[in-house]
């Protein structure tokens, strides 16, 4: 339960702060994002001190992705627009998609340097992973653009943190016969 407070936790702190922050701290409806974007970083902070003080250590894309967190959201409170918070995820997609596809320029597969560990797989279903994510990545960035530019900050926020998640379920989900094929739902049956 614990970790999965400190992994879901701050989202949950956003969510509940768009939905509520101006209210609670009497402010105008409109600065519900931008309450909702400290209270993020907040609790973002709180998460990784707690990770580190119960001996765990996140992962490098949840340290990336906390690093982006801080840097937009941090533009969006200095200069109260919100649309730098929202086009963070955007832009870490993109930036995900962009390493991977690199990687995969040069014959490489990056995704099998972060899960190489947990998933034991054939060269060629790395490699066919990785692209996959690549396209799924570039799917997400525009699927976060073409919301947060064409419906109200709740609808993106409800996707941001309803819509994402199940939709990187359904993919990951989609990848089994591929890992089953490539021999990395074997190694994980015979552990």
């Amino acid at each position: 339960m614990a970790k999965f407070l400190e992994d879901f936790g701050p989202l949950l702190v956003f969510f509940v702060l768009n939905a509520r922050g101006a209210e609670w701290f009497d402010r105008a409806e409109t600065d519900g994002l931008l309450i909702a974007t400290a209270g993020f970083m907040a609790a973002l902070v709180v998460s990784l001190v707690l990770t580190y003080a119960r001996g765990g250590k996140p992962n490098n894309m949840t340290l990336a992705s906390g690093g982006f967190v801080f840097v937009f959201g941090s533009l969006t409170l200095f200069l109260q627009d919100e649309t730098f918070i929202k086009i963070k995820p955007t832009i870490v997609y993109l930036l995900f998609a962009g390493v991977l596809s690199f990687g995969l320029l040069r014959g490489k597969s990056y995704l099998k340097f972060l899960l190489g560990q947990a998933l034991s797989m054939e060269p060629r279903g790395w490699l066919v992973l990785t692209r996959r994510w690549v396209y799924f990545f570039l799917f997400l960035a525009a699927l976060n653009e073409f919301i947060w530019r064409n419906y109200p900050t709740d609808i993106w926020v409800n996707f941001k943190v309803f819509g994402i998640l199940p939709l990187t379920f359904a993919f990951m989900a989609l990848q089994m016969p591929l890992l089953k094929k490539h021999g990395a739902l074997n190694d994980l049956k015979r552990d």
